[in-house]
């Protein structure tokens, strides 16, 4: 309870201190994340400087809109997954979210991956991007984000 009485604020958080950033998913997040200008600067200082950026299920909203210091978004050009409008629909919450986020991804230039079964499991690992398509996706991501954080540090 003490940490979330004393959340940090982005302002707090010095983004040379952290090797990684991970976005984590749930439909709130499609609200908080895109906007967030200075969670997009923190997450592009992290990518920028060698490390690894990752989300699991809607968390990856939280990179809609991040662009790198020459202004490109990060997400364009790279593949990656996150929860489909398909799994959306079938959670039968399709009507109350704000947007489609799967089709803002390939808006932006993502190349978009989901698992063609709904649902299942599904990380997307591009450099160091690593995305998990779904809640099942979580525990596959963390892994892949450890695992990278290893080779980091043995480098």
């Amino acid at each position: 309870m003490d940490l979330l009485s004393h959340t940090s604020h982005p302002t707090d958080i010095d983004p040379r201190d952290f090797d990684a950033i991970y976005f984590t998913g749930g439909h709130a997040v499609m609200w908080d994340f895109p906007n967030a200008v200075l969670l997009q600067e923190i997450t592009r200082d992290i990518y920028e400087k060698g490390g690894i950026v990752s989300s699991v299920c809607h968390g990856y909203c939280g990179l809609l809109n991040t662009r790198l210091t020459d202004g490109s978004l990060l997400v364009n050009g790279r593949r990656l997954t996150g929860f489909s409008w398909r799994e959306e629909v079938l959670a039968g919450v399709a009507t109350q979210v704000p947007y489609n986020a799967e089709d803002q991804m390939k808006q932006r230039g993502a190349l978009y991956e989901k698992k063609w079964l709904p649902f299942a499991p599904n990380v997307v690992v591009d450099g160091r991007l690593i995305t998990g398509q779904n809640p099942l996706s979580a525990k596959a991501t963390a892994k892949q984000v450890v695992k990278q954080l290893q080779q980091l540090h043995d480098r």
